[in-house]
């Protein structure tokens, strides 16, 4: 059987390399090297870099263009299998798949669709989140839905913490996806021929449509997004829901005056901490300690109270 996985970060890496140790990847398909530190060295995705440790063979690509696509055609793949790429795959890629090209969603669709669907449930104050297994279509997570687990949402969750469990969650059950097509194979067609009628599926159970009604939608991050003005803070629970949704990226930050005049950057981080530009994290009474003139601003945004005595 050959498997083709695409994927770049390292939450990909997460699911493949649960997917590999179940069935061996045939190849991979990731960005290029990327520029890495302040000395610009070039750098592999993690996807990559545990492909080369287990000889599994790459394409390195920014563009699913008709190089890529012939390249993965000559290995007549029977599944494809996205988790978390951000590259959208073209209709004559899709139909490469012999049995079918699988999405790992991080969310309960059809909610949350779109490139952000961890960072949208925390931001919205859910108690729970899940992964579905979708046959995937050219609209973008619009496709039937095979498989769907939920995973409930830790009071101190971040998009970090969040996203970790999700694709080892997505990596086991789109294992069993792939199981369950192989089990129909056995069962029905022992000599691995699937013969269906046309807009029928190959699958255990009847693909779910998606209820297009109750579809909602996620936006790509930007770094302003997690941009904090003192002049109109959001409150409190707004404010620690966008620090643990924006944790790692886009990250929640604004800007201070301290006594010389000057304005600097600080990051606000999960458990309370604060990082001023060039500074190391550190608890909002350190903070305070260095730039007591900020009191009145931090008070603005957190809930616990920020006197000296009493943090």
């Amino acid at each position: 059987m050959k498997l083709i996985f695409l994927g770049n970060t390292k939450y990909s890496v997460i699911g493949q390399r649960i997917i590999h140790e179940i069935y061996p990847l045939s190849l991979v398909v990731t960005i290029p090297d990327r520029p890495s530190s302040r000395k610009k060295e070039l750098k592999p995705s993690p996807v990559k870099t545990f492909s080369k440790e287990n000889n599994i063979p790459v394409i390195e690509t920014d563009e699913l263009d008709n190089l890529v696509i012939d390249k993965i055609d000559k290995l007549k793949p029977d599944f494809l299998i996205v988790e978390d790429y951000g590259l959208i795959l073209p209709k004559e890629l899709l139909n490469l798949a012999k049995y079918a090209s699988l999405n790992i969603h991080h969310s309960l669709l059809p909610k949350y669709r779109g490139p952000s669907p961890a960072p949208a449930a925390i931001l919205a104050g859910e108690e729970k989140s899940g992964v579905t297994i979708i046959k995937m279509t050219e609209k973008v997570d619009a496709g039937d839905i095979l498989a769907q687990k939920e995973c409930e949402l830790a009071p101190n969750e971040t998009t970090d913490s969040l996203l970790t469990k999700l694709n080892a969650l997505g990596g086991q059950l789109v294992c069993q996806v792939i199981r369950a097509y192989l089990k129909y194979m056995h069962l029905h067609h022992p000599r691995g021929e699937i013969k269906t009628k046309p807009g029928m599926h190959p699958i255990f159970l009847p693909p779910k449509p998606q209820d297009e009604s109750q579809a909602t939608y996620t936006h790509r991050l930007k770094k302003e997004n997690g941009f904090i003005n003192f002049e109109n803070p959001p409150n409190p629970q707004t404010f620690n829901r966008m620090v643990r949704a924006f944790y790692p990226w886009p990250g929640t930050w604004s800007k201070v005056k301290v006594k010389s005049g000057k304005s600097i950057t600080i990051k606000f981080l999960p458990g309370n901490l604060i990082q001023p530009e060039g500074k190391k994290p550190m608890t909002i009474k350190e903070f305070l300690n260095g730039y007591p003139e900020a009191k009145d601003l931090i008070d603005k945004i957190y809930l616990i109270p920020t006197t000296r005595n009493k943090v």
